[in-house]
């Protein structure tokens, strides 16, 4: 029920506005929910925040100042009040009430004044929070060693230190009913479509839902729209020199409070195979680097039903390669090995994650030194299997995006058993499907598989090998820049 139902308004009695925010705080039963009332300057004041959000030193100071507050000064005005004796920077006024009552929830203290119609909101919120650590996931050799952080407000502060454009956009939102998550979209006002811009502004919008359990991936699931659609339709990153290159390039992002990692979109399917340890290398070593990567992801995807139709048919085996195949049988079908063996895999990714790193390196030799060589002398696997279940898993690993290495491995066991069920065929078939859904693939209609489908030979050329920066003077084409040139 609002305040207006209640009959509670801005020209209400200092009384009833305390008594409603005090009631809709729940003050009594929530034990880190403070008020505390204040007398000075011969008129009432209750300060409203939630403990361990607010900053000490500013409410200290701004506790002292009030306590030298003038009658003259509180009849002045709201300017005069807070000019003289708030010395704080964020500072607004509200006469809403329940927006007052939402911005306590979400950090902000807010003071309420007798003969005010509206509430001071003071912006002393202090999250807390980690330091800015270098992502497991995105580590390189050389190169800065921060990352972004679940504070909205410092990952848009790394990101910006990067980023000193004065048309750099970061455009505040909350996201819903009952959580009221902070959201912040960032992009390059003078370089990014607006169209696309506009699109995913109003896509957030429309989100209505009472609140964001997974922060980013819940506004993933709602703007794309793609449920059964194993491939990431964007890019996560952590890193905020990734994120100021993306934006560079005209590409838009969205962060979430309390996730480190930056939404960039529009991606294609050869976004998500880039890394920045490329550019951190020479231009002939990074095109390297990601010829092997993307080699890498490839085997991860083929190797396994490749071989498995080529073990299974040997009649399409050249005799230059007669050593593909099973040299010792095992006492259970090859098909059949082959998912124990991923379900194996899949159950030791799982362990790993929920094992405290001092022992989670004695789980790896376990898995790999005692199952895997004692499953192959009683005859369970044949070595073959092992051996390249292990170079796909090491393609798996290589694969830059967590989530197009799941997606990888999911076709992969779709390949399998199409290869299982109907051979070659299946084989084929089946990645004829899977290349036709990539291509048939849209994210807010940007083509997943640009620049090869659409092609585009220059872009392409820039996918596949590591471009000397001097050399790429050209954002991409595919995010509509509204300044193509570097």
């Amino acid at each position: 029920m609002s305040s207006e139902d209640k009959g509670v308004t801005s020209h209400s009695s200092y009384g009833d506005k305390l008594a409603y925010i005090k009631e809709e705080l729940a003050v009594d039963k929530n034990f880190d929910i403070i008020c505390l009332e204040m007398v000075h300057a011969n008129r009432k004041m209750a300060l409203f925040l939630v403990d361990g959000f607010g900053k000490d030193s500013a409410l200290t100071q701004i506790q002292r100042e009030l306590s030298h507050t003038t009658e003259e000064e509180v009849d002045e005005s709201y300017d005069a009040l807070i000019k003289s004796r708030i010395p704080y920077a964020e500072i607004e006024q509200e006469e809403d009430l329940d927006t007052a009552i939402d911005q306590v929830l979400s950090g902000p203290a807010i003071l309420l004044v007798e003969g005010l119609a509206y509430c001071i909101i003071i912006d002393t919120r202090e999250y807390p929070v980690r330091g800015p650590e270098e992502p497991d996931t995105e580590k390189v050799v050389r190169g800065s060693r921060d990352g972004l952080v679940e504070t909205l407000v410092m990952s848009a502060a790394l990101i910006r230190r990067r980023i000193r454009d004065r048309t750099f956009r970061v455009e505040y939102q909350q996201i819903g009913r009952r959580s009221k998550t902070d959201t912040a979209l960032l992009y390059i006002a003078d370089i990014a479509d607006p169209d696309y811009v506009h699109q995913i502004r109003e896509s957030i919008k429309a989100i209505d839902t009472d609140g964001l359990p997974m922060a980013d991936k819940t506004i993933e699931e709602y703007v794309f729209k793609e449920g059964g659609n194993p491939y990431p339709l964007v890019r996560y990153s952590e890193r905020p020199d990734v994120c100021a290159t993306h934006l560079y390039e005209g590409h838009v992002i969205l962060l979430v409070d309390g996730s480190p990692s930056a939404m960039i979109t529009p991606t294609t399917f050869w976004n998500l195979l880039q890394h920045a340890e490329e550019y951190r290398q020479k231009p002939v070593i990074g095109a390297l680097l990601r010829i092997v990567r993307f080699s890498a992801v490839f085997i991860s995807l083929f190797l396994l039903p490749i071989w498995y139709m080529l073990a299974t048919h040997q009649e399409l085996v050249p005799e230059a390669f007669s050593f593909i195949g099973t040299q010792e049988e095992g006492s259970i079908p090859l098909f059949i090995q082959f998912l124990i063996a991923e379900a194996g895999i899949e159950m030791l990714r799982m362990a790993s994650i929920h094992t405290p790193n001092a022992v989670a390196e004695a789980l790896g030799l376990v898995a790999a030194l005692l199952i895997g060589d004692i499953a192959i002398q009683v005859g369970m696997f044949s070595p073959e299997v092992i051996l390249y279940l292990a170079i796909a898993a090491v393609g798996t690993f290589a694969t830059p995006s967590y989530e197009l290495s799941l997606a990888n491995r999911f076709m992969r066991l779709l390949f399998l058993i199409a290869t299982a069920a109907f051979g070659p065929v299946g084989f084929v078939s089946s990645a004829t499907i899977w290349f036709i859904a990539l291509v048939r693939l849209r994210g807010l209609r940007v083509p997943y598989m640009w620049p090869f489908i659409p092609f585009n030979m220059k872009a392409l050329r820039d996918v596949f090998f590591r471009i000397p920066m001097p050399l790429k003077n050209r954002r991409p084409a595919i995010n509509h820049p509204q300044d193509p040139d570097r």
